[in-house]
């Protein structure tokens, strides 16, 4: 067993959507209409199965850890993971229903979420099987806003979980989700919260909504404000990214992955004397892995039938790729490779190919989503299809 996926996990129920283009939001979903659907996806979702089950078909040996009731959801969730021969080590609390959500995710607009935590409030320390993790290489926790007991009393339970793992001598990695900014979780001091934990985390990697909405408040709203009923990411200027990059290091993270949906994936990476204590899933190449500045652009995709499960199965893709000894560069272009899989089918896992097949589509020249940025701190290069930033150890051999 190489790593192991932890944390929040539910039974996803989304309604298949025609095409339709051209149309906002409030369009196609608004009181009173009838909006016609074909069929619907049953799937697990969240982080566990989402980014565990990825690494699985990825050639990665993983173990899930998460919390369900002894409902009638949960007896499919469980149904599911073993359908997929996936190696579980799942917490089924008596008495407790279920975490599912339903997706709304016409395609052209970003996803509605309708969801109920579930199992997932009540998810401690004493779920985590200390055991099995001392034996991996890697453990993932996934979206700890949307799982109380994670995010109550300042973090101090998930601060816990990350401290003792690391005690182990494991590599931490975690990820995030945007919290309703009207619910308990939204008015936690996230930035308070992250300064306690990510001295822990060893790889961080939420996407820029969630990262805006923890750090730089002000400019999430001002974005969100910009976007109307569209997508954040159409009016987000990439050169905020650096800012961000220079605060996580700074805030302990040894490996920065920001998700930016059509734009790409942001990654930025500590020296190399702070790289050395990851743990047990240190980069091979110490020298190709710190220092490091890119924006790789995501893979252009002829229709977008749901980007549910894209940000989880881009992890999966990144953090295989480290665990297997890939080079930075091969390792982030896989992490969007995977993504843009993935968003070619309605559930999370189905599109997932596995490494060497993802190799062998991107040896054939997949199409890129070009993107443009402003200003003199990110130059592209052609024969690399990559954006080094300014504080890339490459950089100046790259210009």
């Amino acid at each position: 067993m190489e790593a192991v996926a932890a944390g929040h996990i539910c039974l996803d129920l989304t309604p298949g959507f025609a095409s339709q283009s051209g149309k906002n939001i409030s369009e196609i979903l608004s009181p009173g209409k009838l909006t016609k659907v074909s069929g619907i996806a049953l799937s697990t979702g969240g982080a566990v199965a989402n980014t565990g089950m990825a690494l699985s078909v990825l050639g990665i040996d993983t173990q899930l850890m998460g919390k369900i009731g002894d409902d009638y959801f949960g007896g499919i969730i469980l149904r599911i993971l073993k359908e997929n021969n996936t190696e579980i080590a799942m917490t089924v609390l008596e008495g407790t229903k279920t975490s599912y959500t339903v997706i709304l995710a016409p395609p052209g607009t970003d996803r509605i979420f309708l969801h109920d935590p579930g199992a997932n409030d009540t998810f401690c320390s004493a779920d985590i099987n200390y055991g099995i993790v001392g034996a991996v290489r890697l453990f993932h926790f996934g979206y700890p806003p949307v799982m109380k007991r994670m995010y109550e009393n300042g973090g101090t339970e998930l601060v816990e979980i990350f401290k003792k793992v690391k005690s182990l001598g494991v590599t931490t990695s975690l990820d995030m989700a945007v919290p309703d900014p009207s619910s308990e979780a939204g008015k936690v001091d996230w930035k308070s919260l992250l300064t306690k934990l990510l001295p822990w985390v060893d790889i961080f990697v939420p996407s820029i909504e969630e990262i805006l909405f923890m750090l730089e408040p002000e400019e999430y709203a001002r974005l969100n404000k910009m976007r109307g009923n569209g997508d954040l990411i159409k009016v987000l200027d990439m050169n905020i990214l650096q800012k961000l990059g220079d605060t996580l290091l700074a805030m302990g993270v040894r490996i920065v992955m920001l998700k930016c949906g059509k734009k790409g994936i942001y990654i930025r990476t500590a020296k190399a004397a702070d790289l050395a204590a990851m743990g047990r899933a240190l980069p091979a190449d110490m020298e190709d892995w710190s220092g490091r500045e890119l924006i790789e652009e995501t893979f252009f995709v002829p229709e977008v039938l749901s980007t549910t499960g894209a940000g989880d199965t881009s992890i999966a893709g990144f953090l295989s790729c480290l665990l297997k000894n890939f080079p930075l560069e091969e390792a982030i272009k896989i992490a969007c490779a995977t993504g843009s899989e993935c968003v070619q089918t309605y559930d999370a896992l189905s599109g997932i190919k596995t490494l060497e097949e993802t190799r062998v589509l991107l040896a054939k020249g997949w199409e890129k989503e070009r993107i443009e940025i402003s200003g003199s701190y990110w130059q592209y290069k052609e024969n690399l299809a990559v954006w080094f930033g300014r504080q890339d150890t490459k950089f100046s051999t790259n210009v």
